[in-house]
């Protein structure tokens, strides 16, 4: 059938050989920008609600249920990826494997993780900012920080982080990475800081209910949190922006992903042991952990820290969707117009423009919980067709050359697809409704324009 149309592994490279972008990223650039695109919400709020509302202590297992989960995921990233070191991600790898359709499925799912991801990622950042404003007696109107479900007109903090950085990565990638540089490693200096301030104040008896609801607390924790882990398959995105991409890119993948993992657990563990998890059910929990251990300025280093996190990951969203759309319209799957590369600075501006207006949009106006747990369902999701994807491509094509190789591919990536699928059905029942309305979206974006202005329409391409 003409909708599971493939593209070739020849094609998809030839298609990416002249694009214009700058090749400016090296292996440390890109471990930056995956521990940039990871760390941030996660870290700084989630782990406190989920340890309130699901897993209690046990919140520590249930972030390394996601980090196994993301592993497996990340070594199967890391083969596509360097076997196909060019911009797309999941929505490439799933073109050649499976067909057209499938890829315009997860080419749209990607682009909602994106936008839910970093919508609700601002939507933390404002919270941040506005109680740094109360604490200094410059509050805003509340009707200008709360979204209309909240009594309020419009989250303006949020649409404001949103607008700066978009500005910022018109001009350009390298700016955008060097001042990502700078952001990390103030966010991985506060939470050194909360580890090391905290460690004396670690109280056992903290844990003597350690997992309050038991196993399907664990896992509805796991799910609850997975959007944590969200942001090193964009990496994937800034292939064709390597300098050495069959080497970089899985360095910067696995890198990323085993430091995240780490300090998730450590935090989870600190945080949990030195107040009881049932108060941590607030935007700022290890913030709020310190100063209950009368250890104020780490507190607001940490706050200071959590910022500086949740700035990184809003900018990598917003870098990731701008070069998805730029793949996309180059297949004719959206519109031509975001194939267009700024003159001067070298950089897809209309698609960081519209992937900033679709952010300042939905952030402004949609309760931040419904943003978090859809970005975590599409995540799950897409990381499953990239499990998939590469068993397939490993039958299809045993003898291409695999600068890496995923280790035990096929019992990696059933593991990978397992342990997502298990997680995405916690999440399920609560939001199946607007997460298949999102996805309803994109099938009919496929069905009325991308179907027919597809670059393999008039040729279609099998095998």
């Amino acid at each position: 059938m003409i909708i599971f149309r493939r593209k070739s592994l020849s094609e998809v490279k030839r298609s990416a050989g002249n694009t214009g972008l700058k090749k400016n990223l090296g292996a440390f650039d890109l471990v930056m920008l995956g521990l940039g695109a990871i760390i941030g919400t996660g870290i700084f709020v989630l782990t406190g609600l989920a340890a309130a509302k699901y897993a209690g202590p046990a919140i520590t297992v249930s972030f390394l249920v996601g980090g196994v989960a993301c592993i497996f995921t990340a070594l199967a990233y890391s083969e596509l990826a360097a076997m196909l070191p060019v911009s797309g991600g999941a929505y490439t790898y799933v073109y050649v494997a499976l067909g057209e359709i499938a890829a315009g499925i997860v080419g749209w799912t990607v682009l909602m993780v994106f936008t839910f991801g970093g919508a609700t990622v601002a939507a933390g950042w404002s919270g941040y900012i506005v109680g740094i404003m109360n604490s200094m007696g410059l509050s805003l109107p509340e009707k200008l920080t709360k979204i209309p479900s909240e009594g309020g007109w419009i989250n303006l903090p949020a649409i404001f982080i949103i607008a700066v950085l978009t500005l910022l990565l018109v001009r350009g990638t390298k700016e955008a990475a060097q001042l990502n540089g700078v952001l990390v490693a103030v966010k991985l200096g506060a939470i050194a800081l909360f580890l090391i301030s905290a460690a004396p104040h670690v109280n056992s008896a903290h844990w003597a209910v350690f997992s309050p609801h038991g196993f399907f607390g664990i896992a509805a924790g796991a799910g609850f949190i997975f959007m944590a882990y969200a942001g090193f398959d964009t990496l994937c995105l800034a292939a064709e922006e390597c300098k050495n991409p069959n080497r970089d890119l899985p360095i910067g993948i696995i890198g990323s992903l085993i430091g995240s993992a780490i300090l998730y657990i450590l935090v989870a563990g600190v945080l949990t042991s030195i107040v009881p998890y049932t108060s941590l059910n607030l935007a700022e929990p290890m913030a709020y952990a310190l100063r209950e251990n009368g250890i104020s300025i780490g507190a607001k280093v940490v706050a200071v820290g959590a910022i500086a996190g949740m700035t990184t990951v809003i900018l990598t969203q917003i870098y990731g969707q701008s070069r998805l759309l730029l793949v996309m319209a180059r297949d004719g799957l959206v519109p031509s117009y975001f194939t267009k590369i700024h003159r001067k600075f070298s950089s897809p501006h209309r698609g960081v423009l519209f992937a900033g207006f679709c952010m300042m949009l939905i952030t402004g106006f949609v309760p931040v919980s419904t943003l978090g747990q859809l970005s975590s369902m599409a995540t799950l999701a897409v990381f499953s067709f990239v499990s998939m994807a590469v068993m397939i491509m490993r039958y299809q094509k045993p003898d291409e050359n695999r600068p890496f190789r995923c280790p035990a591919v096929y019992l990696v990536s059933s593991i990978s697809m397992i342990l997502c699928i298990f997680l995405f059905a916690q999440l399920l029942p609560e939001n199946w409704v607007p997460y298949l309305t999102a996805t309803f979206l994109g099938v009919l974006v496929y069905v009325f324009y991308g179907y027919h202005h597809s670059a393999l329409n008039e040729s279609s391409t099998l095998g």
